[in-house]
């Protein structure tokens, strides 16, 4: 993080914080955030981008949906920047931490299952042997962004078509239909497809769905009705497990309860898979490798759990 700019305009060291400034806006994607993590204010960030575009000939950032995106020259720029901070953490690391410590902050996104049952143990146990690491974790349900700033490593359902990016397949998971024991005490098994449709539907609100992949449920059962919808799988769950209705749920969420009972599971077995989306910048930085092989390993380890192998299937 740069310090508060107290250099003359137009000096190495004002290029330098410019350079520095660049860089938190590219983190975060608006002014006013970036401000606030550099101590200044807004009117500074805008100030001295523009200044930095002066010095280098051209625009850094462009208006996107959801804040400020870099530009190619931006980009470079804030590969500079980033060489910057680089350098500025290595002087100033404690003399007796160890040379392979990693540190710094990782920026991330996933769903809400992942995000807690993969990527919070994971970071856990890496933050173990680097205490010095911070992971930010931004859970959410979308499609991949096109225009990646803010974020090291993005995890989406289904493979996303990506330009100036990798993308690695981490896993696949599998989701079923669940219900409350109780709920099926009071209601009934349903034992077949066009049973379950006459029970109302627990799983995302359709009209803020913004991942393809997930709508099964519409697919397979079309003529299911709502009751609870939610944009957060937790919800999903709880509300299941509360006798809302049938739950189209991860099966590495839903075995975690004995209340819930997996219901016709030949018929409803949506596999689908977990992909990893990386910057090439945030490649090249060690804290964000690391964090990314353990993300691989810790969804590995996980498979059995990810595809619902733990629990009995109930049909």
């Amino acid at each position: 993080m740069a310090a508060k700019p107290t250099s003359r305009p137009g000096s190495s060291e004002s290029q330098a914080d410019d350079l520095l400034i660049l860089l938190a806006v590219a983190r975060t994607g608006r002014f006013t955030t970036a401000a606030e993590s550099l101590g200044v204010n807004h009117t500074t960030v805008s100030r001295r981008i523009a200044a930095l575009e002066q010095s280098l000939g051209g625009r850094l950032l462009a208006k996107a949906v959801g804040g400020w995106e870099l530009t190619e020259l931006g980009r470079r720029a804030a590969r500079a920047g980033e060489g910057i901070e680089f350098a500025i953490a290595g002087l100033s690391s404690e003399t007796d931490t160890p040379e392979h410590e990693l540190s710094g902050v990782v920026r991330m996104s996933a769903t809400d299952g992942f995000s807690a049952y993969i990527a919070s143990p994971a970071v856990a146990a890496l933050q173990r042997r680097h205490p010095r690491l911070s992971v930010e974790i931004e859970t959410v349900t979308r499609r991949v962004r096109q225009y990646r700033s803010g974020l090291d490593i993005e995890v989406v359902v289904g493979e996303p078509q990506v330009h100036r990016a990798s993308a690695f397949l981490l896993g696949e998971y599998v989701l079923g239909m669940y219900a409350s024991r109780d709920y099926l005490a009071e209601r009934g098994m349903p034992a077949s497809a066009e049973e379950l449709t006459r029970h109302p539907l627990v799983y995302f609100v359709d009209s803020m769905l913004l991942v393809d992949d997930l709508d099964a449920p519409r697919r397979l059962v079309p003529t299911m009705r709502d009751s609870i919808s939610s944009t957060n799988v937790f919800v999903h769950v709880e509300a299941t497990r509360a006798g809302a209705g049938i739950g189209f749920l991860p099966c590495f969420m839903a075995e975690r309860h004995g209340d819930l009972v997996r219901l016709l599971p030949e018929r409803f077995a949506e596999r689908l898979p977990y992909w990893m989306v990386l910057r090439p910048d945030s490649l090249r930085l060690p804290a964000v490798a690391a964090v990314a092989d353990a993300l691989r390993a810790q969804t590995a380890g996980y498979e059995r759990e990810l595809l619902g192998r733990l629990a009995p299937l109930v049909e």
